[in-house]
């Protein structure tokens, strides 16, 4: 039984024709899908179809989870979400980025029971849901680093063009000095 790929949750694995549902999986609309982040297992015996299943390394990374905080960097941004990389989860570095979505209906400062681990393109669904979370660092467009004047809005000190960000609220202890 050697590992095959790495996997996240979500992800589709293999058809019901491919493979037998095992450890970490779960079925759905005739498909076999990953429970959990691991390693992609593949066991056959004696021909039948190979059971897959998805393993945790014994020293794997840690993930994000329902109602952790994140530190993520943006990498696109259209009128109905921000694509982003998650680099931390509270303050511990992930050895790699896990991809996530902001949606826009989702940049708010209550509700935060609906954040939810996503699905296999956007892999986790992000939200802002409380007052200190929010946008810590912004460029303008001259390539100026933007500064906060409001919860809702952050302003280029070189063009004092302004723009509207839901702002955190970093924590004092959180600042470098």
């Amino acid at each position: 039984m050697a590992p095959a790929r790495y996997c996240v949750p979500g992800e589709r694995l293999c058809s019901l024709e491919e493979g037998i549902p095992g450890s970490g999986t779960y079925t759905r609309h005739g498909s076999i899908f990953a429970s959990l982040a691991g390693c992609v297992m593949r066991k056959s015996e004696n021909g039948t179809l190979p059971v897959i299943s998805v393993m945790r390394d014994v020293e794997s990374q840690l993930l994000p989870d329902v109602g952790a905080t994140v530190t993520c960097k943006v990498c696109s941004i259209n009128s109905r979400f921000a694509k982003v990389h998650i680099l931390y989860v509270g303050s511990t570095p992930l050895k790699s980025p896990f991809r996530g979505t902001i949606r826009r209906e989702d940049i708010r400062a209550t509700e935060k029971d609906k954040i939810s681990l996503g699905d296999a393109q956007s892999n986790y669904l992000l939200a802002t849901a409380e007052n200190e979370l929010g946008v810590v660092v912004a460029h303008s467009e001259a390539g100026v680093q933007m500064v906060p004047i409001s919860w809702c809005e952050m302003q280029c000190p070189s063009t004092h063009s302004k723009e509207l960000r839901k702002v955190a609220r970093v924590q004092p202890q959180f600042l470098q000095t």
